[in-house]
């Protein structure tokens, strides 16, 4: 038997206002009407529903029992299919999956989830580290909220460009490219290593040295930025990266920050979200929240920077 809905509508009607003409009024319906669907729902439930006693109506044992159930049911249906609600942060109960590079992770991941929970307590958060191979999850709705350097070529997929980060070049104290002011054929000539998580031993860097008929060497790829800065520490290699999500990592561990010597363009910083959270107000929030602590991250930084000049 195909279900229509809307008995439900009018039987939760009926068993509050007892009448059919009470619940005729209620749904701005005839009473004809009204006694048509108490009609039907007679024959879809095989009870009477409704008997009369006298000039009034006494709902059966049946219909008294699944009042409460009845009312409910159609209150979720109208929470449903109306519009949604004010966001309440207070009582929201919801996980949210955030897949960002590591670096930026590393970065800004505290204070994401420290403001998370002090807005909205019931939410919980699941920083997820980034494959070695771009996956279908975000479509899929397994991932809430993506970090991207590039505009997503997925028609569904949206995008934000919350900043842009400068590229500065890190080493250890006391590296020969620290000493005097680094030249465009010192850095070139230096050993270095990428940071990569499909293991690339080449990036636009090396285009950008071509343009000046120069080469790098490449001696090592690393996985994270976190894995290229300890190396860096420990070797002699130099590595190239993000100065912003990286400031503090750099600073913690103390390795000398220079500017590039040639001009590389900044790496935009992209969130990324599927479409069919564009109107989800907890997502919004989310997203909007995640916004504002990345682009802290871009604020001027205070009047010494501490990168070293170097380059023409």
């Amino acid at each position: 038997m195909q279900l229509d809905l809307n008995l439900l509508t009018a039987l939760d009607a009926l068993l509050e206002e007892g009448s059919v003409a009470g619940a005729a009024a209620r749904l701005h319906v005839t009473s004809p009407a009204m006694s048509r669907s108490l009609g039907r729902i007679r024959k879809a439930t095989g009870d009477q529903i409704l008997v009369r006693t006298g000039r009034s109506m006494t709902p059966t044992p049946r219909a008294s029992a699944m009042r409460a159930q009845v009312h409910a049911l159609v209150q979720q249906a109208h929470q449903l299919l109306s519009a949604e609600r004010e966001l309440d942060l207070a009582s929201l109960d919801r996980v949210f999956t955030v897949r960002w590079h590591d670096a930026l992770t590393a970065a800004c991941g505290t204070n994401l989830t420290t403001a998370v929970h002090r807005q909205a307590p019931g939410v919980r958060l699941r920083l997820s580290a980034e494959p070695g191979t771009d996956g279908p999850e975000l479509r899929r709705g397994e991932i809430d909220l993506e970090s991207s350097s590039s505009v997503p070529t997925l028609p569904d997929v949206r995008h934000r460009l919350v900043g842009a980060d400068r590229l500065v070049v890190a080493v250890r104290p006391g590296h020969p490219l620290a000493e005097d002011p680094m030249s465009l054929e010192r850095y070139a000539a230096a050993e270095h290593l990428t940071v990569s998580r499909r293991g690339s031993l080449r990036d636009p860097i090396d285009d950008a040295l071509t343009s000046y008929g120069l080469e790098r060497r490449v001696v090592a790829a690393g996985p994270t930025a976190a894995f290229a800065l300890q190396l860096a520490l420990s070797t002699d290699l130099v590595v190239t990266l993000p100065d912003a999500v990286t400031r503090t990592a750099r600073d913690q561990l103390g390795l000398v920050s220079m500017a590039p010597p040639l001009p590389l363009p900044d790496v935009p910083l992209y969130l990324l979200w599927h479409q069919r959270y564009d109107d989800d107000r907890a997502h919004t929030w989310l997203r909007d929240l995640a916004t504002e602590t990345v682009q802290a991250l871009f604020a001027p930084p205070a009047p010494a920077d501490g990168l070293v000049p170097g380059g023409r």
